[in-house]
């Protein structure tokens, strides 16, 4: 009878402490929870879900398919589900639930093909939305001429191809400063509809469609990609990212000549100077509000080889790689960038196209969606979107509606988060 009772309590604790293991004291319950009122397109996790039980897995992404937070499984938690169909995930529920606003809304607006869609440029006065469709690897490239306009002057907008005069090839960073597109290209090939365009930066004038480039190499070099470009308002001088992904995309017919970097173009003197070259693979590029801080996305998790033995058109993502956000000081009105330092690590694939909202939060895109961060590099809210987001621009009167673009769609969201004026 003894040992019955004895067995009857080894039993009793083993499995309790099999549920303590599973659920952790340090759970907290609800993990995620409709907030807000927006019947289930926001929900919030509490306490950044720190805490999960067991047993939780998130598979690794690959080049074929893409594993997001929401893609975790985690068996002993049912509200963990509510991600799944939300729109809007907030991580701090005070703050993000003021950059949403009242009515938060996110749309699929077009349907696109399988190809990179980048380089949105939003120009005001006209209300028109520039974007870029990149070749996909080793794509015939006068194939890909054309780029694409959204007319938001119209009710719903329209989408249509958009041909500069003379044509530019695979633009893959834009901004918009001073009644000009800022367009950088990121391929290049002896031969595109009978002309030879090389990886450059351009000028359009969206009044007359006329484009003029006005940097193409660096003494005599080619660049590797001019992947994003930004304006320092203050000068006028464009910052821009040069990784090596035309050669992994087969955008280019010569393997990369420079270390992968990043410069500052003074379009007044034409004169080109190196701002950095410690990031694996720079790509998206920002100034904070105040221009004393610059953002550069590091994407080294995808990457390739540059030897041209291998050729073009190989890549691989690990996501071990170098897929983080860093921050520079920006001194010496705007000649000297100091003081690197890591500031978020992307919870999604890699961080790409990046932009500081009026308010000072950084907006990065990266894999699915978008992540809000603060300026200490705390994540405050993400946007969850049925395409892969590359790049995104912020548009309209109060330049709070926010257009995204990648992948099979194009998408826009309305919220209470503000972009910069362009100048």
């Amino acid at each position: 009878m003894m040992k019955t009772i004895f067995s009857l309590s080894v039993a009793s604790i083993l499995a309790s402490n099999a549920l303590a293991q599973s659920k952790p004291p340090g759970v907290t319950t609800p993990i995620v929870e409709d907030c807000g009122g927006f019947n289930g397109s926001v929900v919030c996790v509490n306490r950044y879900a720190a805490v999960l039980p067991y047993h939780f897995n998130r598979s690794i992404t690959t080049l074929e398919k893409e594993y997001d937070f929401r893609n975790t499984s985690v068996t002993n938690a049912p509200s963990f589900d509510l991600l799944q169909d939300a729109n809007f995930v907030v991580f701090d529920k005070e703050r993000g639930l003021e950059c949403l606003g009242d009515s938060p809304r996110w749309e699929f607006m077009f349907p696109i093909g399988d190809s990179v869609h980048e380089a949105p440029v939003y120009v005001p006065e006209l209300n028109m939305l520039y974007m870029s469709q990149l070749p996909p690897v080793n794509a015939a490239p006068g194939d890909y001429i054309a780029q694409l306009v959204v007319n938001l002057n119209q009710t719903p907008p329209t989408l249509s191809e958009y041909l500069p005069d003379p044509p530019i090839f695979a633009p893959n960073g834009g901004v918009y400063h001073d009644g000009l597109i800022y367009w950088a290209s990121s391929g290049g090939f002896d031969d595109i509809d009978g002309t030879e365009q090389r990886i450059s930066l351009y000028t359009v004038d969206p009044h007359t469609n006329k484009s003029t480039a006005i940097l193409n190499n660096y003494y005599g070099f080619y660049f590797n990609n001019l992947d994003d470009v930004t304006v320092y308002p203050p000068t006028g001088d464009l910052f821009f990212t040069d990784p090596d992904y035309p050669w992994f995309n087969g955008r280019v017919d010569t393997a990369p000549q420079l270390p992968t970097a990043t410069y500052r173009f003074d379009p007044r003197t034409g004169a080109t100077f190196l701002v950095d070259d410690t990031i694996q693979q720079p790509n998206g590029i920002a100034f904070s509000p105040d221009g004393k801080t610059l953002y550069v996305t590091e994407s080294g998790a995808l990457t390739g080889s540059i030897a041209p033995e291998v050729g073009p058109g190989t890549k691989h993502y690990n996501t071990t790689g170098r897929r983080s956000i860093y921050a520079f000081d920006v001194e010496e009105d705007g000649t000297r960038i100091t003081n690197k330092r890591s500031f978020y690590l992307a919870q999604n694939y890699i961080p790409d196209g990046i932009k500081v909202s009026r308010e000072g939060f950084v907006v990065a895109a990266s894999g699915h969606g978008l992540d809000v961060i603060d300026p200490k590099g705390q994540l405050i809210l993400r946007v969850q979107t049925n395409h892969t987001v590359s790049n995104f621009q912020f548009t309209g009167d109060e330049f709070n509606t926010v257009w995204l673009m990648g992948n099979k769609g194009i998408s826009r969201v309305q919220w209470n988060i503000t972009g910069q004026v362009p100048r």
